[in-house]
């Protein structure tokens, strides 16, 4: 295995996904930087100006949730503008027309939904709803912004049962939904060819799907600027930015 970032390596993926019978896509903060948002973890980022609020705080304190808020508030404007991008445009082609049978994505954004993407399995929640944490009832992440601009609201609640509002995403000191998780196992270990894009690979317990993957026999592609833990295992490693280096496996799949 040797690392490449040049048209060989990309020829050789769009090949193993044009000969396999089920491919699995887990994406990352880098899949979304070309829609224009931020990787929370890079200088400027919001963690880089805001302490993470853990969710037993958030339910503890109201200081808490006026901080949680506050960041939520801040990072909302990047997140309603943003669109999909041709990565996700892909992807959402190849789960169409291809063997893609799911994307497992630690993003909250939701533009792989957004782009055409069916089968999402979305680890760490959705950025664009808000949720009761007392009843079902959900909004739209855009209504509850609005109103506690018009309001000034630092924390809003629920219009139906009073009960405190949060989007829709896991906070640190949150498991991961289970039936999500279990599943994105479920596809992990019986895909033929697994495409690891834009994922640091260092946030576990997801950053251990692509091993688990590559453990039960899938060749594994890791499509990342930058070096991820587990370059080691991988088939082929791409550097090449993430809309290019999709944007030509389209075009070498579509070829055959």
């Amino acid at each position: 295995m040797s690392e490449s970032g040049d048209d060989a390596a990309l020829r050789e993926i769009a090949e193993r996904l044009r000969e396999c019978e089920s491919a699995v896509a887990f994406t990352g903060a880098g899949i979304s930087t070309e829609s224009g948002i931020t990787d929370f973890r890079s200088p400027g980022g919001v963690w880089s100006r805001h302490q993470p609020v853990y969710f037993h705080d958030f339910l503890a304190s109201h200081e808490a949730r006026v901080r949680y808020w506050s960041m939520k508030k801040e990072a909302h404007p990047e997140f309603a503008s943003a669109r999909p991008n041709v990565a996700h445009e892909v992807l959402a082609r190849l789960e169409r027309d291809g063997p893609l049978r799911a994307v497992i994505t630690q993003n909250i954004d939701g533009l792989h939904r957004e782009a055409g993407s069916e089968h999402v399995l979305e680890l760490h929640g959705n950025g664009r709803i808000v949720m009761c944490l007392e009843c079902p009832r959900r909004y739209p992440a855009g209504e509850i912004f609005e109103r506690m601009e018009r309001e000034s609201i630092d924390v809003p609640t629920c219009d139906d049962c009073g009960g405190l509002l949060k989007p829709a995403t896991v906070s640190f000191g949150q498991n991961l939904p289970h039936e999500v998780f279990t599943e994105a196992e479920l596809v992990s270990r019986t895909c033929g060819v697994y495409l690891s894009i834009g994922s640091s690979l260092v946030v576990q317990p997801a950053a251990g799907l692509p091993v688990l993957a590559k453990q039960h026999g899938a060749y594994l592609a890791i499509i990342n600027r930058e070096p991820t833990p587990i370059d080691g295992l991988a088939d082929r490693l791409v550097r090449t930015p993430i809309g290019d280096a999709l944007r030509r496996i389209d075009e070498l799949y579509g070829a055959a």
